[in-house]
């Protein structure tokens, strides 16, 4: 018999372990996908795609009762290498790659001992799937979907919230877009210059999106992913370090997302809940992201060219730079969002400009346009609107209403340190009610 507590300590274990594969295989699915590809080309993409799935259903079976291997990407890629190959022999595709494939495998069975690689060129493997995936036969939201799902290794129901769509809609545009993507017979590799600049400008949107599902999780146990935050840094600089992208909005994109990183550190205390940015200790930022998103920034502002990552890092620079919130420049930042809005207006950016116009003019007029806004269905399922809302109408004191937001964003919300800062919202305005 068990003694007391050891079946439930195990489970705890188990569940960990899972969760650890999980971020594992987030983390590393676009490089295995995109080497893969690359190596037997885009036709077999789904072939690919169900190789690298099966090593992560191979790791969740056997990690939590075996415990992870020493060097778990190249446990995973010979997993998803051995499920390839069995798909592929039959087709007489295997005999001609595996040279190519056993070379990657013996340098993913050494990475582990040397520093982190953190490339240099343009000629890396989930660049490469980025830019093909962004090829002009396929319409530019299937562009977005399909990277958000290959080189993001997201669901589709993160990406249907990136979108604020639905899983249907989504799940038909991605299919759609592998359909064209096999058709035109498209290769793995970098493009060529004038090709390379018509494809950069989605290939930022995707990694806007990366960040920005890091940034918020959807779901889960973390606030954070930090995995996709990093990546989408890193590509993001990989791009703005090279001759022919280091364009204006590519170090304005670069900017933005490492001043939104310099902050990731103080988004949640040490028990894990969620701090607003008035609650946050700003001595735990990150002066290094920070020295380096000014650096790019200033690399920004070359040229006459603006774009919405231009506004955007600037806000992000002005509730970076601030020394404290209350000396924040928020009548600057709501004029970065009035001109989003005259550039290209959205829900998200509407939503986000109300938040700043409660602060420069006071919380009914941002509630007066927060409800002109609610008639918008985009956001009839979107947790921030309702959390939003619900915050204006709490510090306005309009007690039943927030409850009934912060119910609703309850309801929307799968994101576990989110729905704890929603519960307390909850209940501190049911009691003061």
């Amino acid at each position: 018999m068990n003694r007391p507590g050891v079946c439930s300590n195990q489970d705890e274990q188990g569940q960990a372990t899972r969760d650890s594969v999980e971020r594992l295989f987030r983390h590393h699915s676009a490089q295995l996908v995109s080497t893969l590809a690359r190596i037997f080309g885009l036709e077999h993409l789904d072939a690919v795609e169900d190789a690298v799935q099966e090593a992560m259903v191979s790791a969740l079976r056997t990690w939590p009762h075996q415990g992870a291997p020493g060097n778990p990407p190249a446990w995973l890629f010979q997993v998803a290498r051995n499920q390839l190959r069995d798909r592929l022999r039959q087709r007489f595709l295997w005999d001609e790659k595996s040279g190519e494939v056993e070379r990657f495998t013996a340098f993913l069975s050494h990475a582990e001992s040397s520093p982190p690689r953190f490339a240099q060129e343009i000629e890396d493997d989930t660049l490469r799937m980025t830019f093909a995936c962004c090829h002009p036969v396929i319409p530019r939201e299937g562009q977005v979907a399909l990277n958000l799902k290959l080189v993001g290794g997201f669901g589709t129901r993160e990406i249907a919230r990136a979108f604020l769509s639905n899983e249907v809609t989504i799940a038909q545009r991605i299919v759609r877009a592998k359909r064209r993507l096999r058709r035109a017979d498209i290769r793995l590799e970098i493009p060529s210059s004038d090709e390379l600049r018509s494809r950069l400008e989605p290939v930022l949107e995707v990694l806007y999106l990366l960040f920005n599902e890091g940034h918020s999780a959807l779901e889960g146990a973390e606030l954070v992913r930090m995995d996709l935050c990093h990546e989408a840094i890193r590509l993001c600089r990989l791009l703005a370090g090279h001759q022919l992208t280091s364009r204006p909005e590519v170090h304005a994109l670069a900017a933005l997302l490492l001043f939104q990183a310099a902050r990731l550190p103080a988004r949640a205390n040490a028990a894990g809940e969620l701090l607003l940015l008035q609650e946050q200790d700003r001595s735990a930022w990150d002066q290094q992201l920070i020295a380096l998103g000014v650096e790019h920034l200033q690399q920004a502002a070359t040229g006459n060219h603006l774009t919405d990552f231009h506004l955007e890092a600037e806000i992000a620079a002005h509730h970076t730079l601030a020394d404290d919130f209350a000396s924040t420049d928020w009548q600057c930042i709501l004029d970065c969002y009035n001109a989003l809005m005259d550039r290209q207006p959205s829900p998200v950016v509407a939503l986000n400009r109300a938040v700043v116009l409660a602060r420069v003019e006071g919380g009914e007029k941002a509630l007066r346009e927060l409800e002109v806004l609610a008639e918008n269905r985009c956001l009839r399922a979107y947790a921030p609107f309702f959390t939003t809302r619900g915050e204006i109408l709490r510090d306005l004191q309009c007690l039943d209403r927030a409850a009934a937001d912060y119910q609703r964003a309850l309801e929307l919300t799968a994101c576990e340190p989110v729905r704890r800062f929603l519960t307390q919202r909850l209940e501190e305005v049911l009691q003061q009610g």
